[in-house]
């Protein structure tokens, strides 16, 4: 049977659905605010998750990097959106943290916007950097440029063509470089300079005129690394003109150095990396008590591991002796141990006074020696054996 409803029953109904169809459009705003909350949290890294309460800034695409440091309090952790920024970045502040979200195959890059010298400058006042997953590329001189920086971290960072240095730490102390890469460098793609106990494990450098360097620096380990297609893979060097007037205790070990046959492409206007032999595979200058064990080094042409004097770098670049009065040029107390050196030393670069070999000692220096190293060819042909 039909049955029929009043005009107040009627009523009644419509306002019923009319609230029903009210709370449905509230509900399915509040729904699709909430997925969009979602949708930008997914975008969140694992660290921001995790970031204990310490306070943090999200730059997203399209924003500044800088205005977030410059509205940084000490200790912020800064999350970086995949994007393309054209800035340079200073830091002048302890604590603060960069760190790139990790999104697919997404990157975050920083590139010149013009003419800036330096990617990423930290100073002194940046104890407790943290720089983690970005790109720094095309800068006049530096990519990553620390100096006087205390307990620093650089972790999963590019630098590409930055002219001078890619990633370079100097007057620094306590710092890790980790999981980075470095290439098309005028001079070293990974340098660590006048600095004390500092980590470089599991980087790569390729394709820069230095792969790596360690200047003037105390109590630095480097392992783990792989070095190529640069001029010279690996350098240990005491230089004089600097403030650290010393080089001492530096462990290299468990390196992969090879093919660094690249010619030379810095400007006689630059320093001594004008004079870093094409070839090379680690170079011991000048330090002392550098220990070289368990790497494996091959198809370097000219040498697989040199130890030598300062004064060798000197005469190649035309200074006499008196330059390097400010320091004791030989190396003393090296160690060069269970290394593997295969089909190194092939040809010496022209106007070298010293020949191609997987082993090369210049007989400068005291307390140095050689043990357990497979090799071909050594100069001289009977090296000092560790006790």
């Amino acid at each position: 049977m039909k049955k029929f409803q009043s005009k107040k029953t009627t009523t009644i109904i419509t306002r019923q659905i009319c609230l029903m169809l009210a709370v449905i459009t509230i509900s399915f705003a509040s729904c699709k605010k909430a997925m969009e909350a979602q949708s930008e949290e997914k975008q969140l890294t694992s660290a921001e998750k995790t970031a204990n309460g310490m306070p943090h800034i999200v730059v997203k695409s399209g924003s500044s990097i800088q205005a977030a440091v410059d509205a940084a309090n000490t200790g912020t952790i800064i999350f970086i959106q995949p994007c393309i920024y054209n800035e340079a970045i200073h830091v002048n502040k302890a604590g603060i943290q960069l760190v790139g979200m990790n999104e697919k195959s997404k990157e975050i890059i920083i590139q010149n916007p013009g003419d800036e010298e330096n990617g990423i400058e930290v100073t002194s006042n940046g104890n407790g950097f943290v720089l983690k997953n970005v790109t720094v590329q095309n800068f006049k001189d530096n990519g990553v440029l620390l100096t006087g920086v205390d307990n620093f971290i650089l972790d999963h960072v590019k630098a590409i063509n930055n002219k001078e240095y890619g990633l370079f730490p100097v007057f620094c102390h306590h710092g890790v470089i980790t999981y980075c890469s470095a290439t098309g460098s005028s001079d070293t793609g990974i340098y660590v300079g006048q600095s004390t106990d500092i980590e470089v494990q599991y980087n790569t450098a390729f394709a820069n005129v230095s792969g790596f360097e360690i200047e003037n620096c105390t109590n630095v380990n480097a392992s783990f690394n792989e070095s190529y297609d640069n001029a010279g893979g690996l350098l240990v060097f005491l230089l004089p003109g600097l403030i650290v007037k010393s080089a001492s205790n530096i462990s290299v070990m468990k390196n992969y150095i090879h093919d660094n046959n690249r010619a030379n492409f810095s400007t006689p206007q630059g320093g001594f990396e004008f004079f870093v032999p094409t070839g090379s595979g680690i170079l011991v200058v000048g330090a002392d008590n550098t220990s070289i064990q368990k790497n494996i080094i091959s198809h370097n042409n000219f040498v697989g591991i040199a130890t030598v004097s300062t004064l060798i770098i000197g005469s190649l670049a035309g200074l006499p002796p008196e330059a390097f009065a400010d320091i004791e040029p030989n190396p003393d107390g090296t160690k060069i141990t269970e290394n593997i050196l295969t089909k190194n030393g092939s040809a010496a670069p022209p106007g070298l006074p010293i020949p191609a070999a997987d082993l090369l000692w210049d007989g400068s220096g005291s307390n140095n020696c050689w043990s357990k190293n497979v090799y071909a060819i050594s100069y001289p042909s009977t090296l000092p054996v560790c006790n």
